[in-house]
């Protein structure tokens, strides 16, 4: 008498899932490099550091004849600016320049320009302001007058 063991045979249900559940995994790292893929191509497209500007190289210098602006309480201010010109500009009409240090310095209190901060923080707006006004052509804003009384 010949005794054979075999091993169980697996019914066909469990045949069948197991083949799904390794097709599953195949499906998940598809789905896995299909996501890395795309998102490496998003940080690429909108997340990647921009690139840095470089600093416009100065030009020529524009002094412009000091004017005198109505200050609060009946005082006034003689100012006297010098444009620093990017080395692309050609030239500069002073007029904007001093449209927009009227503006920005008009009936402000006398006491206040005296006061270093105030005048460097006057001085930054100024400057973006001019940057604006003569399209990226002057950098710079100089005082070369400045007296009030």
């Amino acid at each position: 008498m010949t005794i054979t063991t075999s091993a169980p045979e697996a019914p066909a249900g469990e045949v069948e899932a197991t083949k799904k559940r390794g097709g599953g995994r195949k499906k998940l790292i598809l789905v896995l490099v299909v996501l890395l893929a795309i998102g490496g191509a998003a940080y690429w497209f909108m997340l990647k550091p921009a690139e840095a500007k470089t600093a416009p190289k100065p030009g020529e210098v524009v002094s412009l004849e000091p004017i005198q602006v109505n200050l609060a309480a009946g005082h006034y201010l003689k100012i006297g600016i010098a444009l620093q010109l990017t080395a692309e500009a050609t030239e500069a009409d002073g007029s904007k320049a001093l449209d927009a240090t009227i503006d920005l310095f008009s009936n402000r209190p006398m006491e206040q320009l005296t006061r270093p901060d105030v005048r460097a923080k006057l001085k930054k707006e100024l400057v973006k302001e001019l940057k604006e006004r003569y399209d990226g052509e002057v950098m710079g804003v100089y005082f070369t007058d400045f007296v009030t009384q």
